[in-house]
């Protein structure tokens, strides 16, 4: 999904942000000893000591993104691909911080997405092409210049920690992906075209009582519900004129150009919706703090080229901005625990060759904002 090194511009940050091209065989693997056990922190860098510490990396080779926690904070959940050995699409894996153990749980099939524990850690939940398809869907037309691709196809689906699908929780025409689950276990939120534009919806967690809450033109997607379940952070596009025009056109042939995306804020029921950056860069990936205040976040703010993004935090009214990060490439997809003393993330850094991204959790320190 991400490859800041091969991938120009923005397209590298809305590529990963929805799946890796991936598709790999292996169902179970394990990092080799001297990689797990690593003591001495060698992975933070000197400008991140005054919030980071004690980096460890969790996944070694090919692209892994989007690493989520489960409830019981034991695992995580993540979507990884892995190139050298011809797979083209992204599939979803758990992997078990103590023992290192990591296996697929997706079906092997199509393109997956997005994937999230559910409650209880037994059944998990992603997107996934495979009833449309059982091979990779194709890439997007680049004629068109740097565009990525709405897989029609897409669905989201409940699934045992086996792989066995139990449950089909959409079917409506166009995309449903980029669901998440509030902390409090009762609703997912996801991003639907279901209404000819890209929107948030919420539904119970058997598919029931879907509600929609975004009715702005333009893109609303990769949300996530504060600790309490009270409010929702999301990432948001409001393109108007000519810019509209031409995201409706590629909206219909499911497509989308990667542009401008802000951090936007808003109660769980839809309401009191607010921007709270203003940078016309490509910030996503947001997540709360559980003090909820604070939101951590991905952004290429720092980089007139746009080739550049890290970690960064802000406060939910918009104040108090500072880096968290400073890997020179790519740096995104954080998550915390409920305590707010660990950090999970992907990054670029330490790669083994160019354009790999790994998984990488550390201790986090709020501290002061700079």
């Amino acid at each position: 999904m991400f490859k800041v090194s091969v991938v120009p511009g923005l397209l590298f940050a809305f590529l990963l942000s929805f799946g890796l091209t991936s598709c790999s065989s292996d169902k179970k693997s394990k990092m080799p000893e001297a990689q797990e056990k690593g003591s001495t922190d060698t992975l933070t860098l000197a400008e991140e000591n005054a919030h980071l510490s004690n980096m460890r990396q969790l996944t070694f080779g090919g692209e892994n993104a989007e690493g989520y926690f489960s409830f019981s904070e034991s695992e995580f959940i993540f979507q990884r691909t892995l190139p050298e050995k011809g797979d083209s699409c992204d599939q979803i894996y758990i992997y078990n911080l103590e023992s290192g153990d990591m296996r697929r749980v997706s079906t092997g099939y199509g393109r997956t997405t997005c994937s999230y524990f559910m409650p209880g850690d037994s059944t998990i939940l992603y997107a996934s092409t495979h009833l449309t398809d059982s091979a990779c869907p194709p890439p997007p037309d680049y004629s068109k210049g740097y565009v990525w691709a709405l897989y029609p196809g897409y669905d989201i689906f409940v699934a045992d920690r086996s792989g066995k699908i139990l449950g089909q929780l959409t079917d409506s025409p166009g995309y449903d992906a980029e669901a998440t689950v509030s902390p409090t276990g009762d609703k997912i939120i996801f991003t639907s075209t279901r209404t000819g534009d890209l929107e948030l919806f919420t539904m119970n967690l058997d598919g029931s009582g879907v509600k929609q809450l975004t009715n702005t033109p333009g893109y609303d997607g990769g949300a996530f519900y504060s600790w309490d379940g009270s409010e929702i952070v999301y990432r948001a596009s409001r393109p108007e004129g000519e810019k509209l025009r031409e995201y409706q056109a590629l909206l219909h042939e499911n497509l989308i150009r990667p542009g401008a995306l802000e951090i936007c804020v808003m109660n769980a029921d839809g309401t009191n919706a607010r921007q709270i950056t203003n940078n016309g860069a490509a910030n996503f990936g947001p997540f709360w703090h559980p003090d909820g205040e604070h939101i951590i976040f991905s952004s290429n703010m720092g980089d007139p080229k746009g080739r550049e993004f890290d970690l960064y935090m802000i406060r939910k009214d918009g104040t108090e901005l500072t880096r968290i990060t400073h890997s020179p490439q790519f740096d995104g997809f954080p998550m915390f625990t409920r305590d707010g003393k660990k950090l999970i993330f992907a990054s670029n850094r330490n790669n083994g060759k160019e354009g790999e991204t790994n998984l990488f959790i550390c201790d986090f320190e709020l501290g002061k904002p700079q």
